[in-house]
């Protein structure tokens, strides 16, 4: 029987990636015999295994025929990359034993692996003050690795792939063909740089504002990849508020499209005004700070500055799905709670490391409802859809609404899986909706602000591992490939 798709540069492209995650895990190890003076066993080894596996895949499918993808083969590598690679990343965790400390089971060591990869920043681990630097810094990396990786996959493969009305979005580098060409060289180029970039000003900034360097350049991966990892268990509380306000900047960075980035270093200072996406995005969450901070200002008797700074950094941290905290801010009362409820699924802009459903989305969303009222008033009337001046194209509607039904119909049914388990039900839907939105804590005592989710079932920890790769591979993505008709020729 012959296979409909052609699997050998998939695996040949995986290969490769796995040999460049063996070789990133010497930089925790080199780290950690520097700062800590021990034998990083557990990343020789683990960096071991996944060479070799990376290696064989790489060397058993090399050809010489000009490498291409077709639309499936383009499907199941943006998948498997996505699950194959925290796969192998969870090997150090495990062999946490190695050291004097205890390693983690594989559930764990995957759940927060893939928490680290897709930017959730959701985790198992605590006691993270005593933990080795190797492995601190290994979380760091997972989600700037991570956050790299989403803002490729959006600019070049999920418009491509016309996923939940990414072709909104289709540049040069995105070929228009049935073919996936390596023309995105330079554009890669490009969004490292400034991804760098901004890394480097983020750690620059913690630095001035006290933090150590070691901490500083850890928190500036989590916060341009819109990540959550720290390097303490208090997360952010333990900075002051001129830290947390570079946090909050770069966090805002964060979630923005790198695209507009990398039009403004190249000589457009209007780059980042001009994006409508932009735009709404800071204009939203503006207001949202001035009220909230205004309400808490008044309701816990707080100076108006501390208020507003308590506010920014936590709503810019839930609404970009970085996932810091500096407080519980469930103890602001019932209205805060719902709140950042809501701006769990709210995410930044298309192109950003930021997860859910994302501004855009939104923005279409009001266009088309705004659209279908016109219609009612008017059936003769013709009108025409138009984002940002630029007419859409006809299946974007659709392609969004689609996004959206199977984005919550999954979430419910995740979290009724969940709640199977014996998860009491705010915790079961706040991890749901945490986990698909890659945003980091959740509601209610176990997994709140100030809790983990070491204590869940192991079951619901695979469904949230789950629920994590299908918010960040965009839903369809993943549930393409249960689809019958996707595996015939």
């Amino acid at each position: 029987m012959h296979f409909p798709i052609k699997l050998s540069p998939i695996i040949h492209v995986l290969g490769l990636l796995l040999v460049a995650l063996a070789i990133t895990m010497m930089i925790p190890a080199i780290v950690e015999v520097q700062m800590a003076g021990n034998t990083p066993l557990e990343f020789l080894f683990s960096a071991a295994v996944t060479g070799f596996f990376g290696l064989m895949a790489f060397l058993s499918t090399k050809d010489d025929n000009e490498f291409n993808l077709d639309l499936k083969q383009a499907f199941l590598l943006t998948a498997l990359s996505w699950i194959v690679l925290p796969a192998f990343a969870a090997l150090p965790l495990m062999g946490l034993g190695l050291s004097e400390h205890i390693g983690l089971s594989y559930t764990d060591a995957v759940f927060e692996t893939v928490s680290g990869m897709t930017t959730t920043g959701s985790t198992v681990m605590s006691g993270l003050d005593h933990l080795l630097p190797g492995l601190l810094l290994w979380r760091s990396l997972l989600h700037w690795i991570g956050g790299v990786g989403i803002i490729v996959m959006a600019i070049i493969m999920l418009p491509f792939l016309r996923i939940g009305g990414m072709q909104l979005f289709r540049t040069e580098s995105s070929d228009r063909s049935e073919k996936i060409v390596p023309k995105s060289t330079e554009m890669m180029q490009w969004i490292i740089g400034v991804y760098v970039a901004l890394t480097a000003l983020c750690a620059l900034g913690y630095a001035v504002t006290g933090m150590s360097g070691f901490d500083a350049i850890n928190y500036a991966m989590a916060t341009l990849a819109t990540g959550g990892y720290g390097t303490h268990d208090d997360s952010f509380a333990r900075f002051g508020m001129a830290t947390q306000w570079v946090g909050t900047i770069f966090m805002l960075a964060g979630g923005m499209p790198f695209l507009a980035f990398v039009k403004f270093a190249k000589g457009r200072p209007t780059a980042l005004i001009e994006d409508p996406q932009i735009r709404a995005y800071v204009k939203f969450l503006g207001w949202v700070i001035v009220i909230a901070a205004v309400m808490l200002s008044l309701d816990q008797h707080m100076p108006i500055f501390q208020a507003l700074t308590a506010t920014a950094f936590n709503i810019v941290s839930i609404a970009t799905t970085t996932g810091f905290v500096t407080t519980d801010y469930t103890t602001w009362g019932t209205g805060a709670v719902v709140g950042f409820f809501l701006l769990t699924f709210m995410g930044g802009c298309a192109g950003s490391t930021a997860g859910a459903i994302k501004v855009y989305r939104f923005q279409v969303l009001w266009i088309t409802m705004r659209e279908q009222m016109l219609r009612l008033n008017s059936p003769n009337r013709v009108v025409i859809l138009r984002y940002h001046g630029t007419r859409m194209p006809d299946d974007l509607p659709l392609s969004v609404l689609a996004f959206l039904a199977v984005f919550f119909a999954s979430t419910a049914i995740i979290t009724l899986w969940i709640a199977m388990l014996g998860v009491d039900f705010v915790t079961a839907l706040s991890a749901t909706a945490t986990a698909i939105c890659n945003v980091g804590p959740g509601l209610g005592h176990i997994i709140g602000p100030s809790g983990n989710f070491a204590s869940l079932p192991d079951g619901a920890k695979w469904l949230l591992s789950f629920a994590m790769l299908l918010g960040r591979l965009e839903v369809f993505t993943l549930i393409m490939l249960f689809d019958p008709h996707f595996w015939r020729s």
